[in-house]
């Protein structure tokens, strides 16, 4: 669906139980760590830093260490229900958590939020002109800074 926005205020809850369906359909097991890890990214109002996840875990559970809030998040990623944020090096929650995708994000640089640019062309349109260069893409996340409409307001 082209210029569809989705800022990453959506329904944690409901975006927890698809994940927990798309894992029962693929036999994947999602471990109470990995679940909690979902549940944070999923309730963040913007891109959360893994070592953000790991105070809040610790606040819970008093001992959540780095190797193992990493693990979780790698689980996450490879199965496509979150996506990292390289320049920023922080984490969303999908909007499509059942397909593999990729798709821009637009990066306000004076709140930090992300808004996930739901259009395909985008993608399909990098895709051919890699493939016109004899490059095979492995991943695709592109990132583009600026400011909101929130924050441009005077």
């Amino acid at each position: 669906m082209p210029h569809a926005h989705h800022s990453h205020h959506h329904d944690a809850k409901g975006f927890v139980r698809e994940v927990a369906h798309v894992s029962e359909e693929r036999g994947l097991r999602l471990t109470p760590l990995r679940m909690e890890v979902l549940e944070l990214v999923a309730a963040a109002a913007k891109p959360v830093k893994a070592y953000d996840l790991l105070d809040q875990l610790r606040e819970k559970h008093g001992n959540a260490a780095p190797p193992t809030v990493y693990r979780a998040l790698d689980f996450l990623l490879e199965q496509g229900f979150i996506h990292k944020l390289e320049s920023i090096n922080a984490f969303v929650s999908c909007h499509h958590p059942a397909e593999a995708h990729q798709v821009p994000f637009l990066i306000c640089d004076v709140c930090s939020g992300a808004e996930e640019v739901c259009d395909e062309r985008v993608a399909e349109l990098i895709e051919a002109q890699a493939k016109a260069l004899g490059f095979r893409a492995q991943a695709q996340t592109l990132e583009v800074h600026g400011v909101c409409k929130r924050c441009r307001k005077p």
